[in-house]
Formats: C-alpha cells, structure tokens, sequence
C-alpha cells in the first residue's frame, strides 16, 4: 500500500486537489494524509461547491496545519512522498528555506530530509524572478515541480478535462497507474 501525504495551501487552483483526492480515495492500494492551512479551507468555500467535511472525507487521516506533533511531521513516519497542491508561494519559500512553521513546510521538510517525493504544484502567474529561485532550489534538492500547464493534444472540452490532465501528472509522479486522462501516443 502506498502512504501519500497530501498539503493543500491557500493559493488559488483547489479544484486539482479536490480532483486529486477524489482519484486516490478511488483507490485501495493508497492511503491519504491530509493537512490544509487555514487560506486552503477559506478557498475551497470560494472556488468550489466541495464542503470542508466533504473533502477531508476522501483522506484517511487528517491534520491541523499547527499540529506540529502530528505524525507526518516525523521522519519515522514512513510514507511514499509528498504533494503541495495548490502550492502558495509562501509556501514554497518557507519550505525551500527549511522554515517549517506550520505542518505544511515541516512534512515537506522532513520528506526532503528522508530523501522521499516531494511533489510541488505551484500556482502563480507570472513568476518572479524570487519565485524561480526557490523552485529551481527545491529542484535541486530533488522536489519534482508539476505546475498546472494544460496540454491541448487531448483536445480538452471542459476545465475538468484539463484539470484531469494535472491529476494524471501527480499520480504518474508517485507510480499510481491510472488512466485519468488521454496520453500522448505519437502524431
């Protein structure tokens, strides 16, 4: 079985962790630990019609963001990797600077120290020149950057299609076989 722990931060784009946990609570073999700050529960209300009840249903266990005695916060918590989705550009500052303030930086912290996935979906537009920074540092340390770019190959009709699309992205990352969206296949 596979352990993913899943952080959810306030920038805009909680649709792909919605669809992300609808997709992994489909599946057995997955068990999902959830931790959401404060703005990521504020936007959920603002950008979807998902209830914070609703979606911390889809995870096996959940976590307050200032829990820093929760088990994800330990490196003896074994688990297969970690995903920012949305990922705030506070965020990844904190986590790129080893600030772990809140549970979200620790758990990302201590996936980076145990050499485990770390999955980063940033979303913001454009990207300073500080922003690039600490992704390309993050890179560095082994953290697998999947910003949410469409692909238009699958010719999309719908944001669902295209946020499927990113979904099929993350789970590729963590090796969770899944057929969410159409791949590429050659001209």
């Amino acid at each position: 079985m596979k352990r993913i722990v899943v952080g959810i931060t306030g920038a805009s784009g909680t649709i792909y962790a919605v669809d992300l946990l609808e997709k992994l609570h489909q599946r057995p073999d997955v068990e999902v630990h959830l931790v959401m700050s404060a703005w990521a529960k504020k936007n959920l209300e603002l950008e979807t019609d998902y209830s914070l009840a609703q979606l911390t249903a889809l995870a096996d266990a959940t976590y307050r963001a200032n829990d820093q005695g929760a088990a994800i916060a330990s490196g003896s918590f074994l688990n297969d990797g970690m995903v920012i989705v949305p990922a705030s550009m506070k965020t990844v500052a904190g986590i790129a600077y080893g600030f772990g303030d809140n549970l979200i930086s620790r758990a990302a912290d201590v996936t980076i120290k145990e050499q485990r996935k770390l999955v980063i979906v940033p979303r913001e537009t454009p990207l300073s020149v500080i922003h690039l920074e600490n992704l390309t540092k993050l890179a560095k340390l082994g953290a697998q950057i999947i910003p949410p770019i469409p692909a238009f190959y699958n010719h999309p009709q719908s944001i669902q299609d295209l946020v499927n699309h990113q979904t099929m992205k993350i789970l590729d990352a963590f090796h969770i076989h899944n057929e969410t969206d159409r791949r590429w296949e050659g001209d």
